[in-house]
């Protein structure tokens, strides 16, 4: 009987599958030869084009992180042995809180398996040892500059499946640096205080103990007798005869403030140096009308503040001149403060509780002021002049900035600030501490200001 499907071999076709041509095969296997190459290539594309972009957006917050970490660690460059200690106060996980990775993690500690390390800042003696890459860390004591390095994990999505990246993370370094500028011509945001020069011929101290370790009693500027005196654990010697150093207050009165009368203003000058205001220097005297209120230029013409004229020797405690004062107590203690200042200062009910006083308030400390291991509250930067003004029509003449520490009394307690003389027990430091705001350059101090033959307070400045 014949086959049913008959074929030139004569084989039956039931069951019988085609075979495939060769070329065929050959670009089957191509096909999937070139899949295999052609994933890790579409892997890496797609890193290049997610997980750099992304490395980059970490690398930009931890930057900034790294660069506000160096300004506040430079901030703490007092000229203290505690520079380092206060250091760690203000950095993670003690100080501020900041975020990388689209602001979900905290810098300094991390989340899940992602970390990130803020290391011990590095001191140097100047910017150029920090930011050379080969300079020696020094003493914090004395140093000028911080080097600050954070490092932290970023994610891994699409490199995570290529060869060498299972950990799904890479880590990401950085690096800041801050540090104290050359001494100002303009130093802004300073406590309003004009100090008469002991001896005007000495432009490094002024006649102030050089070994920062004599106690001075300051005493607001006043007219017949008696004088005032020391408080007793104090030792220095005034001018002219007298027993304490006499001051004064520079006119910064913002008159076209709405909000802050003029006790509120001289409270907060006491508190935290002159506000920042948009309006031009009231110093009706002034060599440059254009200074900003809230600065002071050296070499430049000051004003006696009207309200707080030189009054009568132990006459009673002016208002105007105790209003600061209030604010410079709360510098050293705003938990019992005298009852005097909720009276003497208009809004001291809203204003106090922004005044946190020094973490170093130590009763009867020995100076000298390395021993200091505060955050730099009861520091003030004061003016010291040529002379102090009667009036104010009398020109003081700026002849540098310098600082003082507002220290407690032996017993633990603190200065009275409705004392009849407006004494104030102080320390004598030099220059140590950076100042808020200010220019190293003579825009607005002139040809008064002799650029680099000078000393005084820097600001803190970020450099990389």
């Amino acid at each position: 009987m014949a086959s049913r499907f008959p074929n030139s071999s004569g084989l039956s076709g039931v069951g019988l599958l085609a075979c495939p041509a060769p070329q065929a095969r050959l670009r089957g296997s191509t096909s999937l030869q070139l899949l295999v190459l052609m994933v890790p290539v579409f892997f890496g594309m797609m890193g290049f084009a997610f997980d750099l972009g992304r490395l980059y957006l970490v690398r930009g917050e931890l930057s900034q992180a790294a660069n506000s970490m160096a300004v506040a660690a430079a901030s703490q460059l007092l000229g203290t042995t505690a520079a380092s200690d206060n250091m760690t106060k203000v950095l993670p996980p003690n100080g501020p809180t900041y975020n990388y990775n689209f602001g979900t993690i905290p810098v300094g500690t991390g989340a899940g398996a992602l970390t990130s390390v803020v290391a011990q800042p590095n001191c140097f003696d100047t910017v150029a040892a920090a930011t050379s890459g080969t300079g020696t860390p020094g003493d914090c004591s004395t140093a000028q500059a911080v080097q600050v390095v954070v490092t932290g994990d970023a994610p891994l999505l699409f490199w995570s499946l290529l060869p060498g990246g299972t950990s799904r993370k890479t880590s990401v370094g950085v690096q800041a640096v801050a540090g104290i500028s050359a001494p100002l011509c303009t130093a802004c945001n300073i406590v309003p205080i004009a100090i008469a020069a002991l001896d005007p011929t000495d432009t490094v101290n002024f006649g102030f103990d050089s070994a920062f370790s004599t106690l001075y009693t300051l005493s607001y500027n006043c007219t017949g007798t008696p004088l005032p005196i020391n408080y007793a654990f104090t030792s220095s010697v005034g001018v002219n005869g007298g027993s304490t150093i006499p001051y004064e207050f520079l006119n910064r009165y913002d008159t076209g403030n709405a909000t802050l009368d003029e006790f509120d203003q001289l409270y907060v000058s006491g508190a935290q140096g002159v506000l920042a205001s948009t309006t031009p220097t009231v110093n009706g005297l002034t060599q440059n009308p254009n200074t900003p209120l809230a600065c002071f230029n050296m070499g430049d013409t000051e004003q006696l503040w009207a309200n707080a004229a030189p009054p009568t020797c132990a006459a009673g405690t002016n208002p105007y001149i105790q209003a600061l004062n209030c604010g410079l107590y709360s510098r050293l203690d705003n938990a019992n403060t005298p009852a005097a200042c909720t009276t003497a200062v208009t809004d001291f009910g809203s204003l106090s509780a922004a005044y946190l006083p020094d973490t170093d308030v130590t009763p009867a400390e020995t100076p000298p002021y390395s021993a200091y291991t505060g955050n730099g509250r009861s520091l003030i930067t004061v003016a010291i002049v040529d002379t102090l003004a009667p009036d104010t029509a009398t020109a003081m003449t700026v002849l540098a900035f310098r600082q003082f520490q507002v220290v407690p009394n032996p017993d633990g307690t603190f200065f009275d600030p409705s004392d009849a003389n407006g004494r104030i027990p102080v320390l004598y430091i030099g220059n140590p501490a950076p100042v808020q705001q200010g220019w190293f350059d003579t825009r607005y101090a002139g040809g008064s200001c002799p650029v680099g033959s000078f000393t005084g307070p820097g600001k803190v400045v970020l450099h990389q």
